[in-house]
């Protein structure tokens, strides 16, 4: 069994920055993706930002040059260091990790969500 566990996330004003974490455990071999998504209220779920098991990473649009994904491979863990913040940040942030569990296996798990909200 696989977990996701995230910490991070509260309450900014504008202009401020938090880090969100997203830690993986479990009979896991090998952590192919790690994405942040976003839901705000009465909008559809967005891509925020995704990494890679090469490290590539790629961006929406809605953050790029403030965001920043980075992920630790001994510690499992995916990292989203938000900077600048915006009201329109303001959203329910959910990780998602496709993760090998066996030779040719692999699934998908989503973390527990964390609400990060930016005052104006």
């Amino acid at each position: 069994q696989v977990q996701l566990v995230q910490s991070g996330g509260g309450l900014v004003q504008a202009g401020g920055s938090l880090r969100l974490s997203c830690a993986a455990s479990g009979s896991i071999l090998s952590i192919n993706s790690m994405t942040w998504y976003r839901q705000a209220p009465g909008k559809q779920r967005e891509l925020v930002a995704t990494i890679t098991g090469g490290d590539s990473t790629n961006y929406a649009d809605s953050v790029k040059g403030r965001f920043t994904v980075s992920r630790d491979n001994a510690r499992r863990t995916a990292y989203l260091q938000m900077n600048s913040l915006k009201p329109e940040d303001t959203a329910v942030y959910s990780c998602y990790v496709v993760v090998t569990v066996a030779l040719g296996r692999s699934q998908d798990y989503w973390g527990q969500g964390t609400q990060v909200t930016v005052s104006s």
